[in-house]
Formats: structure tokens, C-alpha cells, sequence
């Protein structure tokens, strides 16, 4: 059967329900997941009395999106990111679907039960992208989209599926979403689709300025299908009586605030309120003259995010060839007795509040979790959705053996960086299985990362071949074949859209059964721009290699805007992460080859490389010759440290991380000349010796041969740390003996100049270096 024979046949299977019995389930989602946060906040005992928290409002105005979407629209294909404070509402849907035990429902914000905002890896129902990072969570379809067509070029057909995001108004703030939105890339994903959540309201306030005519032209300028679902059937049969026109113009007419005031008001302050002073007020007089005051309350916050018939005929008109978004009006708190409220963001019922809505929902304080009689119109199709949503499980993943070691001696000279693009080489021919998942992204900085090579070798991804115009001018050294099965994805100069897609590229394991190796290469100095979404990337289960590169003071003639300093901590830092700074070429394969191999699967982690421009003498590495001793060498290098120059009995030790290796070594050959005996120690990962010190210490789950191997207490002498980043990220090794230290590194902005003056001024020059351990050794 062909892709697109699949998703008709998938299409016609899809339960239908009228409209009637969808208002039926949006109640109950409206008391259930209210029910969640008022029993988490009012009924759960609370001893620390510190706040819970929850958002009401915030739910209460995604209960019509979310149920129209789930019930009717939903394909087993599709994936949804949920706006992060509607977590409730999702977990409520999957109640009603028998995706979550009753168990879990009084467990919201409780140690070990449902999460605040949702949670791939952490809650126990299906969620499809994790969520709570502003702005992240929005964005992560448009990168799953593009990870999933990668997947179907590369790997074969996963099925058919549209990748939603319901969004927040206010979300639309954060710079991360117009990033993604205007990269080139992501008009041709007609697969997504967002529903924006137009309560016109943020944390504290209505906000005044949110006009959905200035969004339309922004996405539509982006090369959007705009749908926009401003009001619901009660008012449009109102604005086809006479005069119906200008209560249509009023309503869209009027600010924000204005609008959301009504909403608060009795039926006779909106008679009085809504005609307005204008030319137009007699004929809307007219038109809700009519109307009884229940009416006219309904029709007031009759919008269309809150009418099933409307957002139906919106999904209907979804454009399949260009990514859609829904930009649908709704009221914050629509339902509720603090609905419109300006500051109903995270306020909470009251117990008197929560019995009127039981009544008015026709439901009972005491009994929260009642799933629908199953013989109901509404049991019946949740039982019906429930069993055309099911999916099959991820196929087991393919057997994947990564080298540890691929043989390869570096030129003399090299440096870290350009180690990086050989190595990817030397994968093609050495491992080809491994190179075949191998995927790299970059800002636009591909021959300037030396990637040009692998991408001459692997060519550029682009779901359809594009014709390469500068195939045959001979003075082109990158060559930019685009096609189905390139191996390389270039994006935009913006790093949160790069790691963006990087983390879902990474988690194509989970969702598909298919692993990706995707490698992140951008410049050092802008990781720590990278660093927010990357690591919620992590925490959603996406495990991918971030390299950063050039990095330092080492970039000398770049000036302080380009050099890095506080990077080689994140490391230290970063949970799922294991960072390295390697010092010589022959370690980056090493680690680059370790990194890979741990991503990919259940227990598989994340990586951050430093790498440098620095050219190195490789002599200087000293590998042994020995098969065993060379295997010796290379469990230290990925473990986290090595001891490059020994010493029997050590006066002092210099630790050195990264590019200052060659004022390590220079450093000690001074000293010993002064008859201090000096040990040189490589620190290759300050991440992993941390996590072993702390091991000793019985408060982690990490080996501790490494301290012993390379930091014997029998050894232990005053120790001089020196790396291109800031002194902090080494001064803990100390701990380990408790000697003496010298923590000598990077804490201003960089300079420019040389290399010699640059390093001279910050002080991780030779001189620098002897000065140091002349005073910890006196």
C-alpha cells in the first residue's frame, strides 16, 4: 500500500461524533481537570504549607481545542505539544481514554506523580513532546517533523502524521518561536499545524496590545496557511440579523481590556456597555435587544476556541502543503467563576467556587474521577477514540557496534577541530553502519568548523534533490549537493533552532525505532546561547553530541565578543551530559567515538566537545606504541584524565585541560630545571572526575578508578590547574589528595592580540604557570 493509500485508509477509520456529545466530554474535562489542581492544592494534606500551584484558567481555556482535536481530528500518527499549564487537560483526555490509572489522579505536583507540565520521560501517560521551557516546547514539532522526514529518506516510511503545537498568546513573546518560525526550512513542513490559544491574557495581566490581524500577517509573511477562529455559532447567527455587522465590527474593534470587562459584567452593564458611543451603538442596541439576559451572557464569550463546529470547519481547511496555524479567540478561565478574570492566571478556586461549578456541571465534589457509563454516547466513543489512537509499540532497535578505537595516527600538527572532520572521515570508511546514522547540523558554519570535508563525502539533507549551481566551477571547495540522502542539515545562524532540531533528531530512537547519531557544531562563544533549549532537549530524552568550536582565549585575534570563557563548566553542570575538552587529535576520536556510542538508546546520555583552533604538537601526546598500553591510554582519555608526564615522586603537579597543554609541558620542563620535580596530568572531562570524586563519597553512581590512576594518593603533591576557561571548573581536584592549589585559568572578557600576549594577560602562559607552582610548592 502506498503512503498516501495508508493515510486514506487510516482517515476513513476515525470515530465521528456530533457535536452534542463532544460538549458532553469538554464538560467533563473542564471538572476533571479542575478537580486535579483544586484536590492537589485544598484537598491533599500540604505539612511544608508551601504553595502547589496549578492554572485553572489556563486550562479551562484549552478544554474545547483539546477535546475537538483528541475526539475527532487526531490520527494515530500525529504527535501534540501541549501548551505546558494545560498539562492537567491532557492528562484528563487520557483518563477519559484509559491511558491513565485513577491512581494517578490525585497525584498532580506530588513526588513521584503526574508532573506539573508535560513530561515524556516522566509522567506514566502517553506525552508526546515534553513541555514547560516557554517558547521550547512550542517549537519542538517543527524539528520532530523535520527529524521524522529525515528518518523516511533515510530509513524507510514511518506512516503518516501531522505534528501539533498548541500554543499560548503569550508565548508568542519569545524570540525562540519567530526564530523557528522565519527559518526557510520549515515553510515547506506542511505537516504542522499550531492552535493558538487567544485568551488575550498573561500572568498578570489582560494584555492590551495582542491583535491577531498583526500575527496573521506575520505567519502568513513566513509562508503560513492562516486560519484565524474569532467567533463561535451563537454570535454569527447574531451578526446575520440587521445590524448584526456593526456588533461584528464593535466586538473586533474593541481593546482587549475592554472586551475582557464584559465578560465580568451582569446582562444589563453589557446593555448598557457594549453599544458602545459610536454611530454604531442604536443598531447593536437593537440587535441583543431581544436577547434574555442568560443569552446574552452566553453570547458574549462566544468564541470560536470555545465552539466545537468552528474548530472543526477550521481542521477541515487545514492545508496539507504548507505548515497552518489556527489562531483561535478563546477566554482565559472560560467556565469558571473567575472566567475572564485579569488575574486568574494561577488563582484557585475556593471551596464554595468549586461545589457551584459540581452543580453547574452536574457533577459531585466527592467524586472527582468518574469516567463516562460505557454504554453512554460518550463512553462509546472514548472507547472508540481510545482504540483508533493506540499505536504500535517502537520497533527494537537495530544492533549498532561503534569502534572504540579507529587506528589512525594524527598529523604532527593538528588541531582538536580539524581532528573532528577527519574522524567523521575516517567513520565512513572504517564503520560504515555507524557513519550511516551519523548526522550533522550546523548555523551556517560548516567550512568554517571543518566539516567541509565530511559534507563533500556525505552531501546536504533536503527531502528532494536540488540542483547544485556551483557543481562545475573548480574554485568551489564545498560542494552543496542537497538530496534525500544527505547526512547533512544546515539551518539558519540560530543556535536554539539548531539544538532545537538536534534533540529531536536525537530522539528518533524513541518514537520510531530508529537511532540517529545527530552531531551539533556550533561556536563555542555561543553555546551558553544554545545551552536552554539543548538541555530541554535532554530532559525530553534527546541525546546528541553538541560540539563547540573555536572556543577561548585561544581565539586570540577574535577579540573578547568570540572568546569563551565560563563554557567548560557546563559539564559540571548539565544533568544527562557528559562534557570533554580534549587536548591532543588522537583524543577527540577517542571520545568522539565514546559519545557515540552512548546515544541512541534507553540508558544513552548527551555530549558537549570544547574543541580549539590552537594547532598542537602531536608528539607531545605521547600514545605508546603497546596495543595494551594504547588501550590503556584511551580508557583514561574517555574515563576523564590521564597522566601525560609521570613523576615517582612529584614536588607538584600541573593539571592542564585542552589547548594550554603546551604551556603545561613547557611549564614542567622549566621547573624541572629548577629541580622541581613536576607531574603533567591531562584532564580531558572535569564532568566525569567530579561525578568519580563524588563516588568516593558515596553521594553518586559513578566508577572511581580513574582518581586512583591518575591522582594516587602516594603522588599527591601541590597542584597548579590551568585551562582556557574560567579557574573554577578544575580548583576542585585539590579535594582529592588535599594538597595545596593554584587555580590559574580565564575571569575577565577576552583581548585582542597574539596568542603569546593574549595568554601573558590572562595568566595561562609557561611563565605564569612556573610562578604558580613555584608558590603552591613553597
Amino acid at each position: 500500500m502506498t503512503h498516501a493509500a495508508t493515510e486514506a485508509a487510516t482517515e476513513a477509520a476515525a470515530p465521528g461524533a456530533d457535536s452534542a456529545t463532544l460538549e458532553s466530554i469538554a464538560k467533563r474535562v473542564l471538572w476533571t481537570s479542575t478537580a486535579m489542581i483544586h484536590h492537589a492544592n485544598r484537598v491533599r494534606p500540604n505539612p511544608s504549607g508551601l504553595k502547589v500551584g496549578g492554572h485553572q484558567a489556563s486550562c479551562a481555556s484549552m478544554v474545547h481545542i483539546m477535546t475537538s482535536l483528541w475526539f475527532g481530528q487526531l490520527r494515530p500518527g500525529d504527535r501534540v505539544s501541549v501548551k505546558p499549564h494545560a498539562s492537567p487537560v491532557l492528562h484528563s483526555i487520557n483518563y477519559l481514554l484509559g491511558d491513565l490509572d485513577e491512581k494517578y489522579m490525585p497525584t498532580l505536583r506530588e513526588y513521584g506523580g503526574l508532573q506539573p507540565y508535560p513530561s515524556r520521560s516522566k509522567d506514566p501517560d502517553r506525552v508526546d513532546y515534553s513541555t514547560g521551557s516557554v517558547g521550547i516546547g512550542a517549537t519542538a514539532p517543527l524539528w520532530g517533523a523535520m527529524a521524522r522526514r529525515y528518518v523516511d529518506t533515510t530509513f524507510g516510511p514511518t506512516g503518516p502524521g501531522r505534528q501539533y503545537s498548541l500554543v499560548g498568546d503569550a508565548e508568542l513573546d519569545e524570540g525562540a518561536v519567530w526564530e523557528a518560525v522565519l527559518d526557510p526550512s520549515v515553510a515547506e513542513l506542511g505537516e504542522v499545524v499550531w492552535i493558538v490559544d487567544m485568551n488575550r491574557q498573561s500572568l498578570d495581566r489582560v494584555v492590551p496590545n495582542i491583535a491577531a490581524p498583526r500575527l496573521e500577517q506575520m505567519f502568513a509573511a513566513a509562508g503560513w496557511q492562516v486560519l484565524t477562529v474569532d467567533f463561535g455559532r451563537t454570535l454569527e447567527e447574531l451578526f446575520a440579523r440587521p445590524g448584526g455587522d456593526a456588533l461584528r465590527r464593535r466586538l473586533r474593534d474593541m481593546s482587549n481590556p475592554e472586551y475582557q470587562r464584559l465578560l465580568r459584567c451582569s446582562a444589563q452593564e453589557i446593555r448598557d456597555r457594549l453599544p458602545g458611543e459610536g454611530a454604531d451603538a442604536e443598531a447593536i442596541a437593537t440587535v441583543i435587544g431581544d436577547l434574555a439576559d442568560a443569552a446574552l451572557l452566553g453570547a458574549i464569550s462566544n468564541l470560536g476556541g470555545h465552539d466545537i463546529d468552528a474548530l472543526r470547519d477550521a481542521y477541515a481547511r487545514i492545508d496539507d502543503q504548507r505548515p497552518t496555524v489556527i489562531l483561535a479567540y478563546t477566554v482565559k478561565g472560560f467556565g469558571l467563576p473567575t472566567q475572564g478574570h485579569p488575574q486568574n492566571h494561577s488563582s484557585l478556586l475556593t471551596g464554595d467556587q468549586f461545589a457551584s461549578l459540581a452543580d453547574s456541571l452536574g457533577e459531585e465534589v466527592d467524586r472527582p474521577w468518574r469516567r463516562f457509563d460505557p454504554s453512554s454516547p460518550e463512553g462509546t466513543l472514548c472507547a472508540a477514540t481510545a482504540q483508533y489512537l493506540r499505536r504500535e509499540p517502537a520497533p527494537s532497535l537495530p544492533d549498532l557496534t561503534v569502534p572504540r578505537d579507529l587506528s589512525r595516527t594524527p598529523p604532527s600538527t593538528s588541531t582538536t577541530q580539524a581532528a573532528l572532520g577527519r574522524v567523521l572521515l575516517d567513520l565512513t570508511r572504517d564503520a560504515p553502519d555507524v557513519a550511516a546514522r551519523v548526522v550533522t547540523v550546523s548555523p551556517d558554519v560548516s567550512s568554517t568548523t571543518n566539516l567541509a570535508g565530511w559534507l563533500n563525502k556525505v552531501g546536504v539533507w533536503s527531502p528532494t534533490e536540488r540542483h547544485d549551481w556551483f557543481a562545475d566551477d573548480s574554485e568551489t571547495v564545498v560542494k552543496w549537493r542537497e538530496r534525500p540522502t544527505g547526512q547533512h542539515m544546515e539551518l539558519g545562524i540560530a543556535e536554539t533552532n539548531l539544538v532545537g532540531l538536534l534533540g529531536e533528531l536525537g530522539a528518533t530512537w524513541s518514537r520510531w525505532g530508529q537511532p540517529l547519531l545527530p552531531i551539533g557544531v556550533v561556536y563555542d562563544p555561543f553555546v551558553e546561547r544554545a545551552l536552554e533549549p539543548w538541555s530541554f532537549g535532554i530532559y525530553s530524552g534527546g541525546q546528541s553530541i553538541l560540539v563547540g568550536t573555536p572556543s577561548g582565549v585561544s581565539l586570540s585575534a577574535e577579540g573578547g565578543a568570540h572568546q569563551s570563557v565560563t563554557t567548560p563548566s557546563v559539564g559540571l553542570e548539565q544533568p544527562g551530559c557528559v562534557a570533554y575538552e580534549p587536548a591532543f587529535a588522537l583524543e577527540v576520536q577517542w571520545i568522539l567515538l565514546d559519545c557515540l556510542a552512548h546515544l541512541g538508546r534507553p540508558d544513552g546520555r548527551s555530549a558537549y566537545l570544547r574543541l580549539s583552533t590552537r594547532p598542537v604538537v602531536q608528539d607531545l601526546a605521547l600514545v605508546p606504541d603497546d596495543p595494551a598500553a594504547r588501550e590503556r591510554r584511551r580508557a583514561q582519555v574517555v574515563a576523564g584524565a590521564y597522566t601525560l608526564r609521570p613523576c615517582a615522586a612529584p614536588d607538584a603537579t600541573i593539571v592542564a585541560m585542552g589547548a594550554v597543554v603546551s604551556e603545561a609541558l613547557a611549564a614542567a620542563d622549566r621547573l624541572s630545571a629548577l629541580n622541581i620535580r613536576t607531574e603533567v596530568v591531562c584532564v580531558t572531562s572535569a564532568g566525569l572526575m567530579f561525578a568519580a570524586i563524588q563516588a568516593r563519597a558515596g553521594r553518586a553512581d559513578s566508577p572511581t578508578w580513574i582518581l586512583d590512576a591518575v591522582f594516587p594518593a602516594n603522588r599527591a603533591a601541590p597542584m597548579v590547574t590551568v585551562l582556557d576557561g574560567h579557574p573554577h571548573t578544575l580548583a576542585f581536584l585539590a579535594t582529592i589528595n588535599n594538597v595545596p592549589i593554584r587555580a590559574l585559568g580565564v575571569s575577565t572578557f577576552g583581548q585582542t592580540g597574539a596568542l603569546d600576549d593574549v595568554y601573558r594577560h590572562h595568566g595561562i602562559d609557561a611563565d605564569s604557570i612556573v610562578r604558580a607552582a613555584l608558590d603552591a610548592v613553597s
